[in-house]
């Protein structure tokens, strides 16, 4: 399928889809700053005196939902992928994987620069777009896609905890409000999977999927070697 789907993708075919990638995840570095927490939302948390369930439920919610990074990640994982059980496999680890080193992170004080660890998951983007494009395959070689997907969840995971730490929280119903946060990040996370099943399911009905797979997933590998660059430069401009 892949050579397939390769065979189709030209360079003069490739060039606009891929600036159109580069174009909008600027766009989305420029105003959104990968896991972000407006104004309004750190404000709120840090207020915080005690338990507040539904609205932390519904703050990871929404940073889930409006989480590009953690999206594009998860829809190369699922791109290829046609069976729900399959589908639940693969979302069940990231799930695990991010759920393990939010609460760690946000719990136990583990830190590591945000910058870092977002370029990491900008990474992680740019290798699962890599592995749909049959790279590895030409390689010769193919990392095991379930461990990689553990371990990237790990990592986004962590960069969600490394923005939790950017704020002073209560430790009055600490343990209950990062709980309930990453509750809702998984009720986010099943809201825009939806979402993202529905359009995949929709366009592969459509004569033109894989004859536009490899070039999507190459604008998904430009939007993940922009974001990891984006922050390795907020990285080291922001050190002495």
């Amino acid at each position: 399928m892949t050579s397939v789907v390769r065979s189709l993708a030209t360079r003069s075919q490739a060039t606009p889809v891929v600036a159109v990638g580069v174009a909008l995840v600027v766009l989305c570095s420029v105003t959104l700053d990968a896991h972000g927490v407006s104004s309004k939302d750190a404000r709120y948390l840090l207020s915080l005196d005690g338990p507040a369930i539904l609205p932390l439920m519904y703050l990871g919610a929404k940073h889930m939902v409006t989480g590009y990074d953690h999206l594009l990640f998860l829809v190369g994982v699922i791109f290829f992928l046609y069976r729900l059980k399959d589908i639940l496999l693969y979302v069940s680890l990231f799930t695990v994987g991010h759920s393990l080193t939010l609460l760690g992170g946000a719990l136990g004080g583990i830190r590591a620069s945000a910058y870092l660890v977002d370029a990491v998951i900008g990474v992680s983007i740019v290798y699962k777009a890599f592995e749909n494009m049959g790279g590895f395959r030409a390689l010769g070689f193919q990392p095991n896609t379930r461990v990689a997907v553990f371990v990237f969840g790990l990592v986004h995971g962590f960069g969600l905890a490394t923005k939790l730490q950017e704020y002073s929280l209560s430790t009055n119903g600490l343990v209950t409000n990062i709980v309930s946060f990453n509750g809702g990040v998984e009720i986010g996370q099943f809201l825009a999977l939806t979402a993202v099943l529905l359009g995949l399911g929709y366009w592969r009905s459509r004569p033109g999927y894989l004859q536009h797979a490899y070039l999507t997933n190459a604008a998904l590998m430009t939007a993940g070697f922009v974001l990891a660059g984006y922050q390795l430069t907020g990285y080291f401009a922001g050190t002495p």
